[in-house]
């Protein structure tokens, strides 16, 4: 044992949502039957949903949109009868980006005997989860944040985490790009990243990317991206660095001589469509960027059922972009919700209940916007790094005219890199 922790990546950083959410735990409840119930007589379901919404800390991360999301959501179902008759109520959380934040939620959600903590965002996994084990909660569909999210027995992912999106990053590049500059934090986090990337590049023959470190609390990226530049050979440069992305981008694009385009790229979660939307657009510095991510661009008719609901059902909430990837995997996260409770029958919904439904097949039809989800034991890819995913399915995206646009139809499974040794 050499007592260096397993590699963990860096949270991604989806958008900032604007307006705030209520503090502390708001339970979102019904009065009176629901309209078109035929089972008005089963207990209601309450789930907890936490996310970092408000701090003094101008650094911590503000994901307003992922409780208004789930908030929305329960509005929906139990305008449309609930699921199968039972009323869904949604308790929220601050858990404020930090360590004891999320454990406190934890701890409340095992306190008011929640059957699940459903589509949350957090990175604190090793404060959150020992919590919710000990008290038998299983945590669904969360945005992926944390590496305990992918290991442990009560996490049931809907995505493959930032591990597929490196994994699938090169693949995408290998299709064009010679060479490959990488730029990521200089953290325990971030040595994890090179392999999975090498790995999808050196499967389509590609030499290895160049490791460049940089500091996550940088206000210039000036000597990383000279580095990046003079290293990549005219290839293509790509940044990993969660919020810091941008800053990075920054100092590129003001060192890249005139006339000279350098293809730059990154993963949902370091560059979204609400990110391009802030810095101009069509007329962003991601403009021509590729960018890999987990499910299919934002104008894909598949989320038009989750824009439907959002625009009856938010009542104008602008805390919820329905372009933003944590809003859209809470929206994905409840649905496998929806799929557990409906399998547990006509029994009350419990956290163990809900557990055994996910344990035993119930599948989960998103309507194409991941795989159908199933959490199997045979359904796991079970390697010791990820032992939890099921969802090895990435796509390939491209910012063109200032949006997220799919650059191939369908997804790309990137199990083989998940797997593989790295390559050499």
């Amino acid at each position: 044992m050499t007592g260096r922790r397993r590699p963990t990546f860096p949270r991604p950083f989806p958008g900032v949502i604007s307006a705030a959410a209520a503090a502390g735990a708001v339970l979102l409840s019904g009065c009176g039957g629901l309209p078109g119930a035929t089972g008005g007589s089963r207990e209601p379901v309450t789930v907890m949903t936490w996310a970092p919404d408000r701090s003094e800390d101008i650094n911590a991360v503000k994901m307003a949109g992922v409780p208004a999301m789930a908030q929305t959501y329960a509005r929906w179902v139990n305008d449309t009868g609930g699921i199968d008759g039972r009323e869904l109520r949604v308790i929220v959380c601050d858990e404020g980006d930090t360590a004891i934040g999320a454990e406190r939620c934890a701890r409340e959600a095992v306190t008011k005997k929640v059957a699940a903590v459903v589509g949350s965002y957090s990175s604190h996994g090793q404060s959150f989860m020992p919590a919710l084990e000990a008290g038998g909660v299983p945590y669904i569909g969360g945005y992926g944040a944390s590496t305990e999210e992918f290991s442990s027995y009560l996490s049931y992912p809907v995505n493959g985490g930032q591990s597929a999106l490196l994994a699938g990053h090169g693949r995408q590049l290998g299709n064009s790009c010679t060479r490959v500059s990488l730029v990521r934090p200089d953290s325990i986090g971030g040595d994890g990243m090179p392999p999975l990337l090498n790995n999808g590049l050196m499967a389509a023959d590609r030499p290895a990317s160049t490791d460049i470190l940089a500091p996550l609390d940088a206000t210039s990226y000036d000597e990383q991206a000279a580095q990046a530049l003079e290293r990549s050979g005219g290839g293509c440069v790509t940044a990993v660095l969660g919020g810091r992305t941008e800053t990075f981008f920054d100092s590129f694009r003001r060192l890249e001589p005139d006339g000279e385009q350098v293809r730059i790229s990154s993963v949902l979660g370091s560059v979204s469509q609400p990110l391009i939307n802030r810095t101009g657009g069509r007329n962003s510095p991601f403009e021509g960027a590729y960018v890999t991510g987990w499910y299919p661009d934002a104008k894909n008719a598949r989320w038009q059922p989750m824009r439907d609901v959002i625009q009856k059902y938010a009542f104008g909430d602008n805390r919820i972009d329905p372009d933003d990837t944590a809003v859209q995997t809470t929206w994905i996260a409840y649905t496998a919700l929806r799929a557990a409770v409906r399998a547990v029958g006509d029994d009350n919904v419990t956290p163990g209940r809900v557990v055994a439904a996910l344990n035993g097949g119930v599948e989960v039809d998103t309507g194409g916007l991941t795989p159908t989800l199933r959490w199997r034991f045979k359904d796991l890819v079970g390697t010791q790094g990820y032992p939890r995913i099921v969802n090895t399915k990435v796509t390939f995206q491209v910012v063109r005219e200032g949006r997220l646009t799919a650059q191939r139809k369908g997804f790309v499974d990137v199990a083989d890199a998940l797997t593989d040794a790295p390559r050499s």
